[in-house]
């Protein structure tokens, strides 16, 4: 049987709570990934093209520090990985989560939250943060429903 990690970035919560439903239908682990520097409801304005997140999602070279904490990867098979659409993308906050930890191997499943836009370029522009890592759209989880998230995990 292969172990399983839920990873997530949630900014406002809407994201952590669907994280947290797919780590108990999929009896995996739980990890979330956190800034350094906590997003405020200010940063997270994205009308304002100063704002930190439009400031992070125009540069896409820009890196997002976050919070280091140690866990074993070489213990999970398969990760599922969460966060807000911000952009159409995932934030460059992902990119950070993937290129610190070694994803060789892994099998990564996306799922997001989004106010209304899909994936877009998302796997492309994370695959080259963990290359070796088979990167898959998952689903758009803006419901977060119990029975949507159980039907999705068992889909899988």
């Amino acid at each position: 049987m292969s172990k399983k990690l839920v990873a997530f970035f949630s900014a406002s919560g809407t994201t952590k709570k669907v994280a947290q439903m797919i780590a108990e239908e999929a009896k995996a682990d739980l990890f979330e990934i956190e800034p350094k520097i906590p997003y405020t409801k200010a940063d997270l304005d994205w009308m304002n093209k100063k704002s930190r997140s439009s400031v992070e999602m125009s540069d896409k070279k820009y890196r997002p520090e976050i919070m280091e904490k140690e866990i074993d990867m070489n213990s999970y098979d398969e990760i599922f990985l969460g966060f807000p659409i911000w952009w159409y993308v995932a934030p460059t906050i992902i990119n950070t989560f993937l290129e610190t930890y070694d994803f060789s191997g892994k099998k990564i499943v996306l799922f997001a939250t989004s106010g209304g836009s899909g994936f877009g370029n998302t796997v492309k522009e994370l695959q080259i943060s963990a290359p070796d890592a088979v990167i898959t759209e998952g689903s758009l989880l803006n419901r977060g429903t119990k029975q949507e998230i159980n039907e999705w995990v068992k889909s899988l």
